[in-house]
């Protein structure tokens, strides 16, 4: 039976009274499972030097690497960047995103303004459809966005990956058919950016935070 842990310690997101922006990192690939997704569509055979978790909240199954930019955000109710609009609040991150690669890279960079869309069959993994607040870069996805909220606030999660993110569809226990080829994204790697200052434009952008770093281990 395939252990599975919690991405993160919920109980003390859900105690912060302030807002909290984290940048987290993983010390070698990491296999996330959405919040309510089964365990059982994930091959255990194909788990034996990664790490499995869960995270709170929608989606279907990232794989996190050590270079991928992951930032999430911890918005009390009671801060004025909490909003009671689903799709509004993923729209925020998603222009925060936006706006700090505008400038910074070459070609159209857009923020989904409609409902999830793509196969249902591919959603199984995330990165091969079109959610509310995701950002594209001529067409092309560059950043995920998934949240989970509860009566204390709103957790944003966020995902620009390094590279190509097809090695996701090697843990599938079953792979549907053209899934491979809806993973077109535009990865890190192929965007020449200084990571650490899309962190601080993300920073300044959507602030002020109180920031925490993340770094998991296993």
């Amino acid at each position: 039976m395939i252990e599975v842990r919690d991405l993160y310690d919920y109980s003390d997101i859900r105690g912060l009274r302030r807002a909290t922006m984290f940048v987290a990192h993983v010390a070698g690939p990491t296999l996330v499972l959405g919040g309510s997704q089964s365990v059982d569509v994930v091959n255990s055979s194909s788990l034996a030097t990664t790490a499995i978790r869960r995270r709170r909240g929608g989606g279907g199954l990232v794989l996190l690497r050590p270079d991928d930019i992951w930032v999430d955000w911890w918005i009390p109710a009671h801060d004025a960047r909490w909003a009671h609009d689903v799709h509004a609040s993923s729209f925020r991150v998603g222009t925060w995103w936006a706006q700090a690669l505008l400038g910074e890279v070459e070609g159209e960079v857009s923020v989904h303004q409609g409902s999830m869309t793509g196969d249902p069959a591919f959603r199984v993994v995330c990165f091969a459809g079109r959610g509310p607040g995701e950002v594209f870069l001529d067409d092309r996805k560059v950043v995920g966005v998934t949240q989970w909220r509860v009566r204390e606030g709103i957790f944003l999660s966020t995902v620009l990956p390094r590279d190509d993110t097809r090695a996701v569809t090697e843990y599938l226990a079953t792979v549907p058919e053209g899934l491979v080829e809806a993973l077109d994204l535009h990865p890190l790697s192929s965007l020449r950016l200084d990571d650490a200052a899309v962190i601080e434009r993300l920073a300044q952008l959507s602030g002020p935070w109180e920031r925490r770093d993340i770094f998991l281990t296993d």
